[in-house]
């Protein structure tokens, strides 16, 4: 039975994840699930790369992420009471992994663009989730 799910959006595409949410919701509604939402910003992959940027950058940039995750969930499931509220920094696949345990989701949701030869060479985010994943992953294409 399927208890907690957990919607891995991208901000960036908010259109994309609009629907990806809104599909997330529909499932959370037929399970009667809860519902987590989950967003990753990217680490600065490097000490070196990071010396660049002033001290607390990062910490203002997922402050600044988890008040557009909550906008943006309420912009769009405005009738939904509860939702979780995740934000990862680092590689997306990990985090979104990271968060599958944190929350005790027992499905992840996904989105996926149409594949482009890198996806097929190098493997996006989704197919490494749902081949790493825990728990059962749907891959939805807007």
């Amino acid at each position: 039975m399927t208890r907690h799910i957990l919607c891995s959006i991208d901000l960036t595409h908010s259109d994309e994840a609009r629907g990806l949410l809104q599909e997330a919701d529909r499932l959370a509604t037929f399970y009667g699930a809860t519902l987590g939402v989950v967003t990753v910003l990217p680490d600065y992959n490097s000490s070196w790369v990071g010396s660049f940027f002033k001290d607390g950058t990062l910490k203002e940039a997922a402050n600044a992420a988890n008040d557009a995750l909550h906008a943006f969930v309420k912009e769009t499931l405005p009738d939904r009471p509860k939702v979780q509220h995740i934000v990862e920094i680092g590689p997306v696949y990990e985090m979104v992994l990271k968060a599958i345990e944190q929350c005790g989701a027992d499905l992840v949701v996904v989105g996926a663009h149409k594949p482009d030869m890198a996806d097929k060479l190098l493997g996006p985010n989704s197919a490494r989730i749902a081949r790493l994943s825990p728990v059962s992953t749907l891959v939805w294409r807007g």
